[in-house]
């Protein structure tokens, strides 16, 4: 117990140092995990944080600590700390505040400046898969007529009052505002000052930049291909609106690797952030009862077969080998697929280039595992045609794996379901039937 309250009184010290040089990311962690070990203690800490310091670290926080947030500190500073954060970071708390406590979520909204107030209504506005939502609107932009010594200093006044960070470019615009194209800092500063940025070489222009209403794996796709640290945001006129920086590309990237691995594991990344057990339990719940229903059809093909079963007692020795090798070389593809399909690797013209590739090599490691287990069950149990028959069916289901394990994504992509939920049941379903009823079938018409 002493140990615990030495720990304690370290963290609560460490927070409440704001001579601190830690990150706001260790912050939150020490905070999150000084939650854990004393709660009144946290809450006293949390306190203690001046706004603009807080702003920072709730970013880094995650969502159930956003969500309840509004219990422990008053309104007045999550006022002035969501003016504090950049405009993604605190559309994004609005919106997790929003969902435990809406009203309070309201009241800071009608509490900031109106400027502030209309950016994060317009960021809110929009679907979370649109690259809008994930823009934020301070940047460092410049006229085309613009000296470049100007803007040099306009950057530096910015900087130093706070307004912006994590600066890479200048987005060079229009006298309407539209956007033209954005230059490196590295190379900004070789140029002559005295030079509009309408004098320098369009060579030396990035045009990249995408619509606030295109999908935001667009954008995900061109950071990962470009190498890009930021990408301009344009409204359907051309207008420069904002930008996305990398940072927030890369908690995209982890979001979905995450979402998939729940998703095809049957579970809700949302559900499992819940302290709740019963929430937790629930959403867990459902997927294991869909799978104690096709859990039940493969029995059901199995007692179609109890005769043969009865019959020759080698056959329920060896039915758990062909499901599972059927079911190890569906999750195989499966997992591949879904993963050059989250990539963009794969779209619709792939689609009966993608399966046949899958069943090919589904079909020559059914080949050779045949001739193994064919070899194995023989000498095993000294009968010939057992060994044939499970060859035959250890063939048939792994051709079955190739092929469900890369048309079950697709299938569920082309009717607009992610394709990582609902897979893994469907394609376990199939392989177990399938291997199931070859292997007793063929059985039932070869050894009897």
């Amino acid at each position: 117990m002493s140990d615990i309250n030495n720990e304690i009184e370290e963290l609560s010290l460490e927070i409440a140092n704001q001579d601190s040089m830690l990150h706001p990311y260790d912050i939150a962690e020490r905070l999150t995990k000084l939650r854990s070990l004393d709660f009144d203690s946290y809450v006293s800490a949390i306190k203690k944080i001046p706004s603009t310091l807080f702003a920072d670290i709730l970013s880094e926080m995650p969502i159930y600590i956003q969500e309840e947030i509004s219990e422990y500190v008053s309104t007045k500073k999550l006022v002035n700390i969501t003016s504090n954060m950049d405009s993604d970071d605190a559309a994004t708390f609005i919106q997790n505040l929003s969902e435990e406590h809406e009203e309070v979520a309201q009241t800071i909204l009608d509490n900031l400046d109106v400027k502030e107030k209309e950016i994060l209504q317009q960021l809110i506005a929009y679907e979370d898969d649109e690259a809008g939502s994930h823009m934020q609107t301070e940047l460092f932009s410049a006229k085309i007529d613009e000296h470049i010594g100007d803007a040099i200093k306009s950057l530096k006044i910015l900087k130093e009052s706070k307004k912006i960070n994590n600066i890479w470019h200048c987005h060079i615009i229009d006298k309407q505002n539209n956007y033209i194209g954005s230059i490196g800092l590295e190379e900004l500063i070789i140029f002559d000052h005295h030079l509009t940025f309408d004098d320098i070489d369009k060579e030396h222009l990035k045009i990249y930049n995408i619509n606030h209403k295109e999908d935001i794996k667009e954008a995900v796709e061109m950071f990962t291909n470009y190498n890009l640290t930021s990408l301009p945001i344009t409204d359907d006129s051309g207008h420069l609106l904002g930008r996305i920086t990398s940072d927030d590309i890369y908690d995209i990237i982890q979001e979905n690797a995450t979402e998939q691995i729940y998703n095809m594991a049957g579970v809700n990344e949302q559900t499992e952030q819940e302290e709740s057990i019963y929430k937790i339990g629930k959403s867990r719940a459902f997927w294991l009862s869909i799978n104690l229903l096709t859990a039940i059809a493969a029995s059901i093909v199995i007692g179609i077969f109890d005769t043969t079963i009865q019959s020759l007692v080698a056959l329920a020795v060896l039915m758990p080998i062909v499901a599972s090798m059927g079911g190890n070389a569906g999750t195989q593809t499966l997992t591949v697929t879904i993963r050059q399909m989250a990539l963009g690797d794969i779209d619709s013209e792939d689609a009966k280039k993608t399966i046949y590739k899958e069943v090919i090599i589904s079909l020559v490691n059914g080949l050779l595992f045949a001739v193994i287990i064919g070899t194995i069950s023989f000498l095993w149990f000294k009968i010939p045609m057992l060994g044939v028959v499970i060859a035959i069916s250890m063939i048939i289901n792994l051709f079955s794996a190739g092929f469900f394990g890369a048309f079950i994504p697709l299938s569920l992509q082309k009717f607009g379901i992610d394709p990582a939920i609902g897979s893994t049941v469907l394609l376990t379903t199939v392989t177990d039937i399938v291997g199931f009823f070859s292997f007793l079938g063929l059985a039932t018409v070869i050894l009897l």
